[in-house]
């Protein structure tokens, strides 16, 4: 079977594991050629939350039985689940998509439930924020969301190129203006990514909710994974009893994570920053020594001028753990 084929036969058989998944009590949809939509209800004292999430999706990459992102675990946590799916960088910007909100919102379907959280991240946050608005009074959780990819509006953004042929204009198209209506509005982003600290700036209103996440990266929620947040952070805003303190509490965990040291080391070593390599690498091995950071601290110091270099070199590593990361 040659690729071409092979890659229209896993498609195919993707596309019949969400028909079989849907069919007892939910449904299954073809929107257009470049998205799909799954709604799969759940029994139980929580079924009357739906969390709608948003996908990219690869037929050459993914298995034949994956469910949309993030479903897996909404089902765990006996919550309603809409999964949209989109076949590449669409950025949902389909008139098809728009149809299929404006429907359900017509048929009432979101008032089947007590609460409807958007959630998403990057380009799923963009669509968690501006489908939003077809729930009013729904929870929007979004992570390093985009507000537009719109050259006219969003000239300094620079990344998913593929997407900028998409316009976003029209219906739902800039995210800002879309969550108007939202009770709550959750956004996480790394406040050191400059073009997603710009795209959330633009996000205003008394319900939103902006949480600076340093050193976390655009793909924060393996970091929250590697820390043991990801669960009670997602749960906390979905359920509504999150508050800033709360996650604030559990962002502190960051200070065991192996993961997010990485990410601090590797965000000093690609700005430069020798000597405050070499702190944080001392500051994190006087907990446990690790080769990533013995060769780090090695290479800073090598990058110093001779004489710092030999003042760091000599310093023995006796003050308590410093918490906070360097700026």
């Amino acid at each position: 079977m040659d690729a071409k084929n092979d890659k229209a036969a896993r498609a195919e058989a993707w596309r019949q594991t969400l028909l079989a998944q849907a069919e007892q009590s939910g449904f299954f949809e073809d929107i257009g050629p470049l998205h799909k939509a799954i709604y799969i209800p759940a029994t139980g004292p929580k079924a009357d939350t739906l969390v709608v999430v948003f996908d990219n999706l690869d037929d050459t990459r993914q298995k034949t039985d994956r469910l949309p992102w993030a479903v897996d675990f909404i089902s765990a946590q006996g919550w309603s689940s809409l999964g949209l799916m989109a076949h590449g960088a669409t950025w949902y910007r389909d008139p098809a998509v728009w149809a299929f909100f404006e429907r359900l919102k017509k048929d009432g379907f979101f008032a089947l439930f007590r609460r409807v959280v958007f959630y998403g991240t990057s380009m799923g946050g963009y669509a968690a924020c501006t489908f939003s608005a077809a729930a009013p009074g729904a929870t929007v959780l979004a992570i390093n969301p985009q507000s537009t990819l719109s050259r006219s509006e969003a000239s300094w953004e620079r990344r998913f190129r593929p997407a900028w042929r998409n316009d976003f204009s029209g219906p739902y198209g800039f995210a800002p203006d879309m969550i108007g209506a939202a009770e709550k509005v959750w956004m996480f982003y790394d406040s050191r990514i400059a073009a997603d600290a710009a795209h959330v700036a633009l996000f205003r209103g008394p319900q939103v909710e902006k949480v600076k996440c340093p050193f976390m990266g655009h793909g924060m929620l393996s970091v929250w994974r590697d820390m043991g947040i990801l669960k009670p952070i997602v749960s906390a805003c979905i359920e509504g009893h999150a508050d800033r303190l709360g996650i604030a509490r559990l962002l502190r965990a960051r200070h065991s994570s192996l993961t997010y040291k990485k990410l601090v080391l590797q965000s000093l070593q690609k700005a430069g920053k020798h000597a405050k390599v070499v702190a944080w690498s001392d500051a994190v091995m006087r907990e446990k020594k690790g080769p990533v950071f013995v060769k780090a601290r090695q290479a800073a110091l090598e990058a110093l001028p001779p004489r710092k270099r030999a003042a760091l070199a000599q310093r023995r590593i006796e003050q308590p753990w410093i918490e906070r990361a360097p700026k």
